[in-house]
């Protein structure tokens, strides 16, 4: 296969998947991980690409916010497993606060039904599946509702976020750097998280290893503002020291 055809396989597979690794094109078109590397570069440069940590995005995706219903199936078993790891990290009592998303949503299905707890969110689909829990006593945040997200935003939403505290607020992210920390698409959501953040004695970021290396349009914190980052073992160990070197420790589950 010729560099131009084989770029345009890389370009095809990325439009589709989202995403592209490079261990994966390097299996599959038989050549090189750096062959594959200096592809990828090729293609970032005609603004086809982005390269992020292990691979690279399509442009096309950058720019879009997937839907709840969209999320929900992306890397459902690595949102199962950073869900489980994240189980460890609730107080035996006290207060939470549960950030809106598809990953948050799968540590509220995995939730003990005898764990006595206050639980503040933001997300709609969220508080419906706390409701059914008979230890939580719940708290649905009021706003603006994002139908892409399901998530109360705004100043109404933030200013009763300013007037409580929790032990743990569990948020989750569309992009993570060491550089740029916690990113989202959104300004509106941006605001909510960091309020999260300012509610919680501990933050505990919950993101599969496809959002690390990049960076969304709205800033949420910095990573020395993370207590603990759960992923999956998508993310290398070089890449998970590079992030505890900013003080945030790193489970991969």
């Amino acid at each position: 296969m010729y560099a131009t055809e084989r770029q345009l396989e890389i370009r095809a597979i990325a439009r589709e998947h989202g995403r592209v690794e490079v261990k994966e094109l390097a299996d599959r078109l038989g050549v090189t991980p750096e062959t594959v590397r200096r592809d990828l570069t090729l293609l970032e440069r005609r603004g086809v690409l982005r390269r992020v940590h292990g691979g690279a995005i399509a442009v096309e995706r950058l720019a879009i916010e997937p839907a709840v219903a969209d999320r929900e199936t992306r890397m459902s078993e690595a949102k199962q497993r950073i869900a489980r790891a994240a189980l460890d990290e609730l107080p035996d009592g006290g207060a939470i606060a549960v950030d809106a998303g598809t990953t948050t949503a799968q540590l509220v299905a995995l939730m003990p039904a005898d764990r006595e707890l206050t639980v503040v969110t933001h997300g709609v689909h969220l508080a419906i599946a706390l409701a059914a829990l008979p230890g939580i006593t719940l708290h649905l945040l009021g706003g603006q509702l994002r139908g892409r997200t399901l998530a109360a935003v705004g100043a109404w939403a933030e200013q009763q976020l300013a007037d409580v505290h929790v032990d743990v607020a569990f948020v989750g992210a569309n992009g993570v750097t060491v550089e740029e920390g916690i990113t989202t698409p959104d300004l509106a959501e941006a605001r909510i998280k960091r309020a999260l953040v300012r509610a919680a004695s501990r933050t505990v970021i919950l993101a599969d290893h496809t959002k690390f290396g990049l960076v969304d349009f709205a800033r949420v914190t910095p990573l020395a503002d993370v207590d603990t980052l759960i992923t999956d073992t998508g993310l290398d160990a070089e890449a998970a020291a590079e992030i505890e070197a900013t003080g945030c420790r790193v489970v991969r589950a």
